[in-house]
């Protein structure tokens, strides 16, 4: 597989809250993550990006410094909570955590997207991806680049902030 994507850096205050969509701010250490990955960052030759500001801050700063071609793709963006959005996981009641928990991927307690449709926007968006191309998006979009190229253990794979999953040769 032609990708390499990139997790966001952290952002400010993420932790207990159920996020996907909602586009949090990032935490004040961005300028000092952002040199650190594009010190260690392998060569790519296009960067696509979530539109959402915590990837695409990043993104731009990457496209910035290596004068590389940038563009947003909305299928990038993360996993859709629906009304768990901006919520506390401790706030959501447990009833919902089981019916999606007992159905994965077609669960939508939330009301807003499956797993399933996570997963088939980012194979359209694998399907049409070019080499060398640097993804900045979510650890959701990982997930699902992981599971739907058939890695084990894809949707339950963990990626850091400001982390890479190396999907080259896959």
């Amino acid at each position: 597989m032609p990708v390499i994507i990139l997790r966001h850096t952290r952002p400010d205050g993420h932790e207990g809250l159920c996020y996907g969509r909602t586009d949090l701010a990032l935490a004040p250490d961005f300028e000092a993550d952002a040199a650190a990955i594009l010190a260690g960052l392998p060569p790519v030759s296009a960067i696509r990006s979530s539109p959402l500001s915590r990837c695409l801050r990043l993104a731009e700063r990457i496209a910035a410094a290596r004068r590389l071609p940038l563009a947003t793709d909305p299928r990038l963006a993360e996993f859709d909570f629906g009304a768990w959005e901006g919520r506390a996981w401790a706030d959501i009641p447990r009833a919902e955590l089981d019916a999606w928990a007992a159905d994965f991927r077609h669960a939508r307690p939330h009301g807003g997207e499956t797993v399933a449709e996570l997963g088939a926007r980012v194979a359209a968006a694998l399907a049409e991806a070019t080499p060398g191309t640097l993804w900045v998006a979510h650890a959701g979009v990982a997930r699902a680049a992981a599971a739907v190229l058939g890695h084990a253990g894809g949707w339950e794979m963990r990626l850091g902030f400001g982390r890479w999953l190396d999907l080259r040769g896959r």
